[in-house]
């Protein structure tokens, strides 16, 4: 059951115009026509005629479930279409969609929009990330606003970057990048960073930043000195993870204009996903995701301290 390529929104909404495509689509993605009990793991499946159900098998289970069970979709009032519209719009808009623009495109209220979309930005996460290697570059973004707009009453008892997150970065060479959300950019922290990220022996380009001075233990370190105004020296240069911080900065104030620290990271995801997948096309990329649907993000979850 594979899609052709839409080359508009429209196409795609025409395709999945009913509740029951999408949940075929989705089963398919889900099993490739070999359905699995999300309570018991048995294959031993029976489909039943009353509303798309499925039955297992297994004596020790005998429950009915669909191919929404386990899924970011179980136990949701909104329609599946409307889902699919929301997942196909995050997933390929180059700066992503508001919350409010979604709400009125699907028309659904702003707050079950923003709830929608963060479930989606959930289940983007890489589920078995690869360690990169070969030339990587590193860096570290500042996300958050300008300082100079802050209050002076509440200036004062700030230091200069305090409202703002810190967001390590690290891309290969024409491959995928990783962003993260770190605690500051003490030496540790970086390290710590760039070990889970990238695999040790690699080539490891950076800015002068002396966080980074250590690292030559485990990588090849090459460095390029921002602060003396050195920007490329051969194929010296952090020009690619700079493209990716331009890319996300573009998304969060273009598009969001605020995001707060305690949801960055959801943000971050979002933006690392496309980026890692924009030489798919626009179905291959809402297929990726929807594959990936499994668990969900509560509502109590996503609104806790």
């Amino acid at each position: 059951m594979e899609i052709q390529g839409f080359k508009s929104l429209l196409e795609f909404q025409q395709h999945f115009d009913t509740n029951d495509k999408c949940r075929k689509y989705l089963e398919h993605l889900r099993w490739q026509g070999n359905p699995v009990c999300p309570y018991c793991s048995s294959e031993k499946i029976h489909r039943l005629k009353k509303n798309n159900r499925l039955k297992c098998g297994n004596r020790q289970c005998l429950r009915n479930f669909s191919a929404l069970v386990g899924t970011v979709f179980e136990n949701t009032k909104l329609p599946l279409t409307k889902w699919f519209v929301a997942m196909y719009l995050l997933t390929n808009h180059s700066k992503g969609i508001s919350s409010l623009q979604l709400s009125k495109f699907l028309g659904i209220t702003q707050k079950s929009a923003w709830f929608v979309v963060h479930r989606i930005r959930e289940l983007l996460a890489e589920k078995e990330p690869v360690l990169l290697n070969g030339i990587v570059e590193v860096d570290e973004c500042y996300v958050g606003g300008k300082f100079a707009n802050i209050h002076a009453s509440k200036r004062k008892k700030l230091e200069k970057f305090d409202n703002k997150t810190m967001v390590f970065g690290a891309v290969q060479r024409e491959g995928n990048v990783v962003a993260k959300i770190i605690p500051d950019t003490t030496k540790e922290s970086l390290i710590s960073a760039i070990k889970e990220n990238v695999e040790q022996g690699s080539i490891m380009v950076s800015d002068d930043n002396v966080g980074y001075k250590d690292i030559s233990k485990d990588y090849k370190h090459v460095t390029v000195n921002h602060s003396a105004k050195e920007y490329v020296r051969g194929a010296a240069h952090t020009n690619t993870i700079e493209g990716f911080w331009s890319l996300l900065k573009r998304q969060i104030v273009g598009i969001h204009h605020f995001v707060s620290r305690k949801h960055l990271q959801r943000y971050v995801t979002e933006s690392a996903y496309r980026y890692n997948r924009n030489v798919l096309p626009q179905d291959g990329r809402f297929a990726e995701a929807l594959i990936n649907c499994s668990g969900r993000l509560t509502y109590n979850e996503l609104i806790k301290p």
